[in-house]
């Protein structure tokens, strides 16, 4: 299987890298500057000399402040390019896994979200990532979408920032009022490799089990290292960010459960692992 990656220099994108159990598959991966997913030209130029038979579409624009400032190139990197590559999976009959979020949602549900509830986005970066979801369904039939939540992996991420400021400061103030799911980019990747060997096409939720706060997420990545800087409490409203955020986002693995394949093991498992390497 030939298969090409979009935001190949993301997280998500350097895990399928690490993956050891894909001899079956040739990764041809590009950044966000090898492969502009706006410049219809060069991914035609590119999908005429690969000739993909699967597509991980993960660049995106994911700066979830900035869009708010900047909603038409959110909307043109989201929306108007998933079209041009939902397009040329069309042309070349390859199949295409497009990369959601967590942020697709608004928060306001007492219990984990399925591939069945109904999105409402609160923020830019949410909004243009469900109608990049829409379009591309539109478009290419042989589709995959995969939802994902506080994803961490190879670069710079949350965990990376905690360590570094525990080493900086005598005490950190994080977030606790917002829950989610932190998730492994190898788990991920695996995921979805095993998925798009696959005839089972739809709206997935990838993500590891269980749930915490940011501040939960912190107090773990801190003890697991064995700092032992001080991390205080507060509330999202305190930071004053631009870009609303869902306060509870932690979504279940439905569809891998009916599939009888939810194979993600838990955020602290994931955590541990990761911590380890």
């Amino acid at each position: 299987m030939k298969m090409l990656i979009t935001g190949g220099t993301g997280q998500l994108g350097r895990a399928f890298s690490e993956l050891t159990n894909i001899a079956d598959v040739q990764l041809f991966s590009f950044s966000s500057r090898e492969l502009n997913v706006t410049d219809t030209q060069q991914i035609r130029t590119i999908f005429n000399q690969i000739r993909p038979d699967a597509v991980i579409h993960a660049g995106a624009f994911t700066a979830v402040d900035a869009a708010e400032s900047q909603a038409d190139a959110a909307f043109k990197v989201n929306v108007t390019g998933t079209r041009n590559i939902a397009a040329a999976c069309l042309h070349y009959s390859s199949k295409l896994i497009y990369i959601s979020t967590d942020y697709v949602f608004d928060g306001k549900s007492s219990h984990p979200y399925t591939e069945f509830d109904q999105p409402n986005p609160l923020n830019i970066y949410g909004r243009s990532k469900l109608e990049g979801e829409k379009i591309a369904a539109r478009i290419c039939p042989r589709l995959y979408i995969v939802r994902t939540s506080w994803l961490y992996g190879l670069g710079h991420n949350f965990i990376h920032t905690i360590l570094k400021l525990a080493k900086e400061r005598e005490f950190l103030t994080i977030v606790n009022d917002q829950i989610g799911s932190p998730t492994n980019s190898l788990d991920l990747a695996q995921g979805i490799m095993t998925l798009v060997h696959t005839w089972d096409y739809g709206t997935y939720h990838m993500s590891n089990k269980g749930q915490c706060t940011w501040h939960e997420f912190a107090r773990e990545i801190v003890r697991l290292t064995g700092q032992s800087v001080d991390i205080r409490p507060i509330s999202t409203a305190e930071l004053a960010l631009p870009a609303a955020r869902p306060a509870y986002s932690v979504l279940r693995n439905y569809m891998l459960e009916l599939a009888g394949g939810d194979y993600f093991r838990s955020w602290q498992e994931g955590l541990q692992d990761y911590i380890k390497k």
